[in-house]
């Protein structure tokens, strides 16, 4: 097929809508929970073998690199959770609309914003 319409590749000048900008940072906190999920297993087995490996892990978990990792596998969580419940509320019928879905998807972003904001003062 020959198509003589202009294609744009330029991905930063492209204006995605508030929804779009939602829906991919929620598959990206679910890929990061994913890959965090198995940083937080080994670190739990590893502090359930032994009193020696508890001492490792909390020493671990002292440090400001960890706190980051931590800070932001919670915030990653706190993220696809309140998604979550937007995608829940939408399958309910509510926001299904044009207008509902970008408020829907503003409210979560303030939501989002305020427990992750709350979720770094909790663990520093």
């Amino acid at each position: 097929m020959n198509s003589q319409r202009p294609v744009n590749l330029d991905l930063r000048t492209i204006k995605l809508p508030v929804t779009a900008y939602t829906s991919i940072l929620h598959r990206i906190s679910g890929v990061i929970l994913f890959l965090g999920l198995a940083v937080m297993l080994f670190a739990l087995d590893k502090s359930l073998a032994s009193e020696e490996g508890f001492a490792e892990v909390k020493a671990c978990l002292t440090s400001p690199f960890a706190k980051l990792v931590t800070w932001g596998l919670l915030s990653a969580l706190l993220y696809h959770l309140v998604a979550g419940v937007r995608h829940l509320i939408m399958d309910l019928g509510i926001g299904e609309t044009l207008e509902g879905g970008k408020l829907g998807s503003k409210i979560v972003l303030a939501i989002s914003v305020v427990l992750i904001v709350l979720a770094g003062v909790w663990v520093w």
